[in-house]
């Protein structure tokens, strides 16, 4: 069980009509949201976020959004983050091949050279201490305007919070996320860890 319990749906409604963005991104209200709902104005603040940090402003897609946020939960560890980045990255559009080999992103024939720039630069932004260098600037800049930089930089904060987050609560997982991070992440070692209701 999570630290905190989820709320009903219907706890909050202006959260619940803001929340119909996920059921497109997940197919479901994720429980984190469910949670802090708790507070309503956390909960609003979030979505509202999370939608400006994913809106199309230029050519950093959807997917590659969603495994920018892949990357930066797999450097955190957050189990619950890194099953929802893959099942969202997968449901706008993500290759089928990318998907397969996200854990090898910076050799795989999959990935080109401007993705590989942004998947370096949210590795390097999740880390502590943080690792953003002059090496990764320049390679930003050969590939990335500073707006689309900007967008990337939402991502990867937005899963900063997410990620403390969701490893601190013990979320409970929910099963479509389960299935998205068996599919693809599975042979790599994935497991729902905390997040499968036993570890509070």
């Amino acid at each position: 069980m999570a630290l905190v319990t989820p709320l009903s749906a219907d706890h909050d409604l202006e959260t619940k009509e803001l929340a119909e963005f996920f059921n497109e991104t997940l197919g479901f209200c994720p429980n984190s949201v469910l949670t802090m709902q708790r507070r309503p104005a956390i909960s609003k603040a979030f979505i509202n976020l999370n939608k400006a940090v994913m809106a199309n402003e230029g050519r950093v897609t959807s997917a590659l959004k969603r495994m920018i946020a892949w990357v930066s939960s797999n450097a955190t560890g957050c189990r619950y983050c890194q099953a929802h980045a893959i099942r969202a990255a997968e449901r706008y559009g993500a290759e089928q091949e990318q998907l397969d080999h996200i854990w090898d992103y910076r050799t795989h024939a999959a990935f080109n050279d401007a993705e590989r720039a942004a998947l370096d630069f949210s590795l390097a932004a999740s880390q502590v201490p943080n690792a953003v260098d002059a090496e990764i600037k320049e390679r930003l800049y050969q590939h990335w305007d500073e707006g689309e930089i900007v967008e990337m930089l939402g991502v990867i904060s937005l899963f900063g919070y997410l990620n403390r987050w969701n490893d601190s609560m013990g979320t409970d997982i929910e099963d479509g996320a389960v299935e998205s991070g068996d599919q693809y992440l599975g042979k790599h070692g994935f497991t729902v860890g905390k997040h499968n209701g036993s570890r509070y």
